[in-house]
C-alpha cells in the first residue's frame, strides 16, 4: 500500500515538473533527435518523447530519485532510443516547425555527435548543469559511457578547455520551483537564452488545402461503406491490426503506410514522358510484386525489425519506418533461395532480403538522384558476381575492366526484369608488373576492376552512355573525367564529362586504385579532374596534377590530390574531407608537394587551377612565379615546409589545399 502511494506521488511530481518545464524538456529532445529528420517530424517525435516520460519517470521519483532528474532521463533515454513507428501526439492538415531559427543553428553544430553527446550539450549550455549533473542524467538515461559522452560536447561546444556551461550561466542561479534539490536534479544557473531557443512556439502552414478537400469528401463515403463491413464481420473476421507490429496497431495513418494494397506502383513506361528522371520513374519489377504475404513481410520487418535482423544503415541515411505508403521497385528472387523487396521512401532506398530464414534491411541515400545515378541499385551479392537492377532508360549494359583502357566492354544481357549478373572488384591484385599487359597498365597493382558501362535510351538522351563502379553500396557510383585546359590565357571552365572517352578511360586506368579508398555506400559520383600540367625539373618529362571528389549524397565532398609523373605510380599530395575544394563550387585549387628528381635533388613543385594567374612561396622559401606552375629547388633539411600561395586574376589569393581547408579564396 505504501508503495502503491509512493508511486501515486512519484507520478504528480514528475507531472509537475513536465508542466512546469515542458518548452526545456522540448527543447532537449529536439535537439537529442537525429537532425537529418525534417523539422515537423522532429518536433512531433519531440513532444511525444517529453510526454511519454510520464510513467517511467513518475516510477523513479517514487523510489526516492529528484524528480527533474528522472524526467531529463527520461526524455533522454526516449529520445536517444529508437522510435518506432507515428505514436501520439498526430497533426493532419498542417506543417509545423519551431518559431526560433537559431535552434536549427544549434542542431547543425551538434552534427555528427551522438544522442547522448547532443544531450550532454543541451544540458550544460542551456540547462545549465555542471559537467558531473550532466554524465549523472546520462548514467539514468543509460548511456555506455557518460563521462566520454560529455567529453565529446565539450570538445563540440568551442573546442579544447571549453566548457559546456553558457555564457553568463556562471553568474545565474536559483533551483527548479516546486522540485527538491538532489544530484543532478537542480536546475542549476538559467542560461540568458533558456527562455528564447526552444521549440514550443511554432510556425505552422496548412498542407494541399484542394487535395485534402477531395480526400475528406472521399473519406466520408469510404467511411460508410468500412462501418457497414465491419458491423457484417466484425464478429468473425482477422481485424486490420492483424500481423502488425504493436505501435502500428492502433494507428489509421501507420496501417496505410505498411498496407502492401497501398503501395506505389509506377506505371512502366512512365519513365518516357516525365520530366524527373530518377526512381521517381521505376516501375515496379520481378516476378513476386503481386505476392502480397512477401510484401507485408517486408513492411512489417522495417517497421519492427526483431534482434534477429541485420540493419545495415549508409552514413547519414535515416532507418525510420515509413509515415506513408513507400514506392515498390523490385520483389522476386533474384537468386534461388533468396527473396529481395526493394522499396523508395522519400530520399532513401530501402532493400529488404531474406535468405535462408535470415533477414535483412538495407539503408541508402538517393537525394537528388538523376538519369546516371539512378541508374541501377544492388539486388544480391555472392560468389565474386552481383545481381544489379537497371533503370528502366537503359537499353545496353556491358561491363569493361578499369584498369584496362584498350580491353572491350563485354555486352551483358539484360533479363526481361530488367537484372544483369557482374562481376565484383578483386582484393587481391596482380602486382607490380605481373599480368601481362593489363597489369602494365594498371601499373599499382591493384587487381581487376570491372565497372559497368551502360547506355541511355535516345528517348532520354541520344548517345549517352557511362560507367558505374561498384564500391560496396546499395547503389554504384557514378565516375567522371574532367580534361585539362590549355593555353596560356585564361580558358573556359570544363564541366565534368562521361568518363568513355580514350583519354578519360587511360586516365582512371591510371587511378583505378584510388577507389578503394572510397567509401561506396556513402558517396554518388567520383569525378577525376585533371586540373594542371607540370613540366618536371631536369627534362624529366610532364606530370600531371590531379584532383579526385567523391561527392557524397550528403552533398558533403571529400577530395585527394595526386601528381602523376611520366613513369611510376602517382604520388599522393593531400588530402581533404567535407571541402567544396575541386566541385561547383570550389573551381579554384592550388596545390604543392616535393618531388625528388632522378639525379637525387629535391624540388618544390606547386600548381593552379585555370584561374591561377602566380604563385608564390614563403617561409623556408622565397619565391614568385608568374603562370599556374612552380618547380624550383627545395631548401636544404631539416627546413620546415613552405608555405605556398596563389594570386588569381580576380586578385583574389588562394592557399594549398591540406587538411586543415586550404585552397579556397
Amino acid at each position: 500500500m505504501g508503495h502503491r502511494q509512493g508511486s501515486g506521488t512519484g507520478l504528480r511530481h514528475a507531472e509537475a515538473v513536465i508542466v512546469e518545464r515542458y518548452p526545456q524538456l522540448l527543447r532537449l529532445a529536439y535537439l537529442v533527435l537525429p537532425p537529418d529528420r525534417d523539422r515537423h517530424t522532429r518536433l512531433l517525435r519531440a513532444h511525444r518523447a517529453v510526454q511519454h516520460s510520464l510513467r517511467a519517470a513518475g516510477r523513479r521519483a517514487g523510489q526516492g530519485e529528484d524528480p527533474l532528474a528522472a524526467v531529463r532521463a527520461e526524455v533522454v533515454r526516449h529520445a536517444a532510443g529508437r522510435l518506432r513507428g507515428p505514436l501520439p501526439p498526430w497533426v493532419w492538415g498542417l506543417r509545423m516547425w519551431p518559431s526560433a531559427e537559431g535552434l536549427d543553428e544549434e542542431a547543425r553544430k551538434l552534427t555528427g555527435l551522438t544522442p547522448y553527446a547532443r544531450a550532454a550539450f543541451v544540458l550544460g549550455r542551456f540547462e545549465g548543469l555542471d559537467e558531473e549533473a550532466a554524465a549523472a542524467v546520462l548514467a539514468q538515461a543509460g548511456a555506455g559511457d557518460p563521462t566520454g559522452e560529455v567529453r565529446a560536447a565539450r570538445a563540440a561546444a568551442s573546442g579544447p578547455g571549453a566548457t559546456l556551461a553558457a555564457p553568463g550561466a556562471a553568474d545565474a542561479a536559483g533551483a527548479e520551483p516546486g522540485t527538491p534539490a538532489g544530484h543532478g536534479g537542480g536546475a542549476g544557473p538559467r542560461p540568458e537564452t533558456e527562455t528564447i531557443l526552444h521549440p514550443a512556439d511554432v510556425h505552422t502552414r496548412p498542407t494541399d488545402l484542394l487535395l485534402r478537400r477531395t480526400r475528406v469528401r472521399a473519406a466520408w463515403g469510404v467511411t460508410a461503406v468500412l462501418l457497414l463491413a465491419a458491423g457484417l464481420t466484425g464478429a468473425t473476421a482477422v481485424g486490420p491490426d492483424a500481423g502488425l507490429p504493436a505501435p502500428y496497431a492502433g494507428a489509421p495513418v501507420a496501417r496505410a503506410a505498411l498496407d502492401p494494397a497501398r503501395l506505389v506502383r509506377v506505371p512502366a513506361q512512365a519513365w518516357s514522358d516525365t520530366g524527373r528522371v530518377d526512381f521517381t520513374a521505376w516501375p515496379a519489377r520481378g516476378m513476386r510484386t503481386g505476392d502480397r504475404t512477401l510484401l507485408a513481410r517486408a513492411l512489417g520487418t522495417w517497421a519492427s525489425p526483431t534482434s534477429a535482423t541485420v540493419v545495415t544503415t549508409a552514413p547519414s541515411a535515416s532507418a525510420e519506418p515509413p509515415q506513408h505508403p513507400p514506392q515498390l521497385l523490385f520483389a522476386g528472387d533474384p537468386r534461388p533461395g533468396t527473396a529481395v523487396v526493394v522499396f523508395r521512401d522519400a530520399d532513401r532506398i530501402v532493400r529488404y532480403t531474406e535468405r535462408g530464414g535470415r533477414r535483412s534491411l538495407d539503408f541508402a541515400r538517393t537525394d537528388d538522384a538523376d538519369v546516371t545515378t539512378a541508374a541501377a541499385l544492388t539486388l544480391t551479392r555472392d560468389a565474386g558476381t552481383a545481381r544489379r537492377l537497371l533503370a528502366p532508360w537503359i537499353v545496353t549494359a556491358g561491363v569493361r575492366d578499369l584498369g584496362a583502357p584498350g580491353g572491350p566492354v563485354r555486352p551483358l544481357p539484360i533479363g526481361p526484369d530488367g537484372t544483369v549478373t557482374t562481376e565484383l572488384p578483386s582484393e587481391a591484385g596482380d602486382g607490380p608488373g605481373g599480368g601481362g599487359a593489363a597489369g602494365r597498365a594498371r601499373g599499382e597493382g591493384c587487381g581487376p576492376r570491372p565497372v559497368l558501362e551502360v547506355a541511355s535510351s535516345p528517348r532520354i538522351v541520344e548517345k549517352h552512355s557511362f560507367l558505374l563502379a561498384d564500391l560496396g553500396g546499395l547503389l554504384p557510383v557514378h565516375l567522371t573525367y574532367t580534361p585539362p585546359v590549355a593555353g596560356s590565357d585564361v580558358p573556359p571552365a570544363r564541366q565534368p564529362r562521361e568518363a568513355t572517352g580514350p583519354a578519360a578511360l587511360a586516365r582512371w586506368a591510371q587511378e583505378s586504385c584510388a577507389l578503394g579508398e572510397v567509401d561506396g555506400r556513402a558517396v554518388r559520383a567520383v569525378n577525376l579532374w585533371d586540373f594542371a600540367v607540370t613540366e618536371l625539373p631536369e627534362s624529366a618529362g610532364r606530370a600531371v596534377w590531379s584532383c579526385t571528389r567523391a561527392t557524397h549524397w550528403s552533398g558533403r565532398g571529400d577530395v585527394s590530390i595526386r601528381l602523376r609523373p611520366p613513369a611510376g605510380d602517382s604520388l599522393a599530395v593531400a588530402h581533404a574531407e567535407s571541402t567544396a575544394a575541386c566541385g561547383r563550387f570550389g573551381q579554384h585549387v592550388l596545390a604543392a608537394t616535393l618531388w625528388r628528381a632522378p639525379s637525387g635533388r629535391s624540388y618544390q613543385l606547386a600548381a593552379g587551377s585555370r584561374e591561377v594567374a602566380e604563385i608564390s612561396a614563403s617561409g623556408s622559401l622565397h619565391t614568385r612565379t608568374p603562370g599556374r606552375n612552380l618547380a624550383v629547388p627545395a631548401p636544404a633539411a631539416p627546413a620546415p615546409p613552405a608555405v605556398l600561395t596563389a594570386r588569381l586574376h580576380s586578385g583574389a589569393v588562394i592557399t594549398a589545399l591540406d587538411a586543415r581547408g586550404g585552397g579556397r579564396d
